[in-house]
């Protein structure tokens, strides 16, 4: 028997081609985060943050170019390809979110960064310091900030890239979990109410564990339907195939559950308040933001690629889901009584607002969630980095109270807020508007008109308290012993004008954003 298996003639193993030029940003921050790591290893303790920041502008920098120029270039193919043995799919739609993503944590990369609002930086410059415990300036010059951060966050920036590419389930749960990972650490490392971040940091791994849990017993149903994890594999079997359908719509369900978790969609939502409250405010920012382009990027790829043959048994599924994000959304924010956390609920209802979009399953509702998704980021980022400026000893005054009168104590400040406020309410000329618009079109135009007429309902219903806090901060006399507004750094202030220019040109002259998002489908 040995003599036989020694005669059969050796099968050649080939390694899979690898399009370099098309990957070549997730592999520049993926590269950079392990140079960061090392960074963190070697350099002295005072060369660490300049290091660090440094770095991390430069990395994003560098990424941002090579995918400009792979974008731009006769070797990108409209269609798109796929590289690594049909493991990732470099696509229009996946460059358009590899774009935002890069932009995005551009922005927060420098809200992460500043250390002139809070005295050494937001972070807790020792891991292991008791919780409850407020640093001193003195303790703050001798320890410094904790730099740990820039690694983790490009670690996070990495699994999102790879996250939205990714063509096949379980590259799918790799990036998942390599952009979890890092958030469930940086959601612990307030300097401020310390008890309160590491509370937020457990609440949001131990769901993030069932979800995680839900994802990969999804993939494990889906493989055992399809004999495979790759999107377009589960495509065919599903349109061609006489096996039950039981296995196939379970392990879609558990799927979805994963992604909707991560999305912040409701009822899957109930992470989001606390961890947005007690995670140190840029690092919600960068949450808020990044994470929930990731999110549906992924959802949209999963349901177009693997799911469209399939669509009229899950969409009304969605339509319910959509419609529950929407509603908790829209009136639990009217509840709340802590800025962060009415930010949370608005996020909840934008979800349902951008899975209106993604269950239209059309160019048009394709191009429109890309977008929205772009416009929701930067208002999003902005905003948390005005709510790291309004301070009082204990910190950020976060509590609604603390922004009666503002708009005496720094009218600047105020403005830009409403500015934030109006675009995340959809008020014409802002993105937030132009959002809203090309997403109800897509789905007016794919007959979804019931479910459009909730998203307006509940688009008024939360513009209620975007208005009352523009009143509150207006028609409201200051108290005596209210919080200061803290002049901001170069950091921030670059990071918070990024955010308001970026709302305002896509809310006056969208056309350029809308044509590169509808520029292309997904490659199988």
């Amino acid at each position: 028997m040995l003599d036989l298996f020694l005669a059969q003639p050796a099968q050649q193993i080939t390694a899979p081609p690898i399009a370099y030029a098309a990957i070549l940003p997730v592999l520049i921050v993926f590269g950079a985060a392990c140079v960061s790591v090392l960074f963190e290893a070697f350099l002295p303790k005072h060369m660490r943050w300049p290091g660090q920041v440094f770095l991390s502008v430069v990395t994003i920098a560098a990424a941002g170019v090579s995918l400009a120029l792979y974008a731009t270039s006769d070797s990108a193919p409209k269609q798109g390809l796929t590289t690594l043995s049909r493991a990732i799919s470099v696509d229009r739609p996946a460059l358009f979110l590899w774009g935002t993503l890069l932009a995005l944590a551009l922005g927060a990369v420098l809200l992460i960064a500043d250390r002139s609002v809070e005295p050494g930086g937001a972070f807790v410059a020792q891991a292991a310091i008791r919780p409850g415990t407020i640093q001193d300036r003195a303790q703050v010059g001798t320890t410094g900030m904790q730099t740990e951060v820039f690694p983790l966050t490009l670690f996070a920036l990495g699994g999102m890239m790879t996250f939205c590419a990714a063509n096949d389930l379980l590259t799918m749960f790799i990036a998942l979990e390599v952009l979890s990972l890092p958030l469930y650490l940086m959601c612990g490392l307030a300097r401020r109410r310390r008890l309160l971040s590491q509370e937020s940091a457990v609440k949001y791994f131990l769901l993030g564990a069932f979800s995680s849990a839900f994802f990969l017993y999804g993939i494990a149903l889906l493989y055992g339907y399809a004999n495979s994890v790759k999107l377009a594999d589960i495509a065919t079997a599903a349109a061609g195939t006489d096996r039950s359908d039981t296995m196939l719509f379970a392990g879609l369900g558990m799927l979805v559950v994963g992604l909707l978790f991560k999305g912040s969609v409701g009822p899957f939502h109930t992470w989001t308040p606390d961890v947005y409250q007690g995670a140190p405010t840029p690092v919600t920012a960068f949450m808020a933001a990044c994470t929930k382009v990731a999110a549906f990027g992924g959802i949209l790829r999963v349901l177009t690629v693997g799911f469209e043959s399939t669509s009229w048994e899950w969409r009304g599924v969605l339509w319910g889901v959509a419609i529950i994000s929407m509603i908790i959304g829209a009136v639990l924010g009217l509840t709340q009584t802590d800025v962060k956390r009415m930010i949370a609920y608005s996020s909840i209802a934008h979800a349902g607002f951008l899975l209106v979009g993604t269950i239209a399953m059309t160019e048009k509702g394709l191009s429109g969630t890309l977008f929205y998704l772009l416009a929701y980021g930067f208002t999003t980022l902005a905003a948390f980095g005005v709510v790291s400026l309004v301070r009082d000893a204990n910190g950020e005054a976060t509590h609604l109270s603390a922004w009666a009168g503002l708009a005496k104590r720094s009218p600047l400040l105020a403005g830009v807020f409403t500015f934030l406020l109006l675009a995340l309410a959809g008020i014409p000329l802002t993105s937030g508007f132009v959002g809203k618009f090309v997403v109800f079109s897509a789905a007016l135009s794919d007959g979804m008109a019931p479910l459009v007429v909730v998203a307006l309902v509940m688009s008024a219903v939360a513009a209620f308290f975007y208005l009352r806090v523009i009143v509150l901060m207006y028609f409201s006399e200051p108290s005596e012993s209210g919080p200061a507004v803290s002049v901001p750094g170069a950091f921030t202030t670059a990071a918070i004008t990024l955010g308001v220019i970026v709302t305002l040109l896509l809310g006056v002259v969208p056309s350029f954003a809308l044509d590169w998002a509808g520029a292309g489908g997904f490659a199988l």
